[in-house]
């Protein structure tokens, strides 16, 4: 049993490639398996109106001066590219729109990735199936009817896929994690189940692998005072090392299932049972 797991950067690089790699860093230090970003094409995700809204930033007074300050284009995912290949870490994003999703094809990534939030966009559903890359698809904020539809998108494509089970509140009350949904999906869709977590701390996602996830997706910062709105659902370097070190001592925990005598308490036996 080993447990995928991935360390979310998504925005919270606040459009600095040195902050990036750092976050990066802890992933690997952490000893994660992958690190995940976010990919927008500003304009085709959000309507003029809403750019044009006020919100003061770093990056200006606008939705749009905001919107764009987060984003990172090819000189720097070109980056981010070579640096998870000298570290030797798996790297992905989550494509909010297409033309995001046939961007990030130029790169020789494993994953691919359907945030809760694009579930129901069949269109970017059916591009990303296409590809026939290994995905993570999170199912917060969605119905089984929902899910049902998404999954048939990639039983179409015969693209293999890994649900993950999401309560998409940031951050979450651990009393709404809800982790007997992970069995739920399982015996409904037949499938791997994994656990994107939004929580504060470290031991709901603990106990996700408890409950049967094979794979743990955590947002991570530096500080969670930082600026941005995914900080406060994030996880510190500290903490993820701590998240990985529990996860790999709870798939030793939870064993095979088989029951077997260790040599240690067969010599118990021996003395309690003569």
């Amino acid at each position: 049993m080993h447990t995928f797991i991935i360390a979310e950067i998504g925005i919270n690089h606040n459009g600095d490639m040195s902050l990036a790699k750092k976050l990066i860093d802890a992933a690997v230090v952490a000893g994660c398996d992958a690190v995940k970003f976010q990919k927008r094409t500003v304009d085709k995700v959000y309507t003029k109106e809403y750019l044009d809204g006020p919100r003061k930033s770093p990056w200006g007074e606008t939705q749009r001066a905001q919107k764009e300050g987060l984003e990172f284009g090819k000189a720097e995912y070109d980056e981010i590219d070579a640096y998870c290949r000298e570290k030797g870490i798996e790297w992905y994003a989550s494509a909010w729109d297409i033309d995001s999703q046939k961007f990030l094809q130029q790169y020789d990534c494993k994953y691919n990735k359907v945030a809760s939030a694009m579930l129901t966009r069949e269109e970017l559903l059916e591009e990303i199936a296409s590809e026939g890359k290994y995905t993570f698809i999170a199912t917060g904020m969605s119905t089984f009817d929902e899910i049902d539809r998404a999954v048939e998108i990639f039983e179409k494509h015969h693209c293999p896929y890994e649900l993950m089970h999401c309560n998409s509140t940031y951050p979450m009350p651990p009393e709404d994690a809800n982790l007997k949904v992970i069995r739920a999906l399982k015996d409904i869709y037949k499938c791997k189940v994994g656990y994107s977590g939004h929580e504060e701390g470290t031991l709901v996602s603990t106990c996700a692998v408890a409950a049967g996830a094979t794979s743990v997706e955590r947002h991570i910062t530096l500080d969670r005072n930082m600026y941005g709105s995914d900080q406060k659902a994030s996880i510190e370097p500290y903490e993820l090392c701590k998240l990985v070190r529990d996860i790999r001592e709870t798939e030793k925990i939870m064993g095979t299932g088989e029951k077997v005598l260790t040599e240690a308490e067969e010599e118990v036996k021996k003395k309690l049972r003569g």
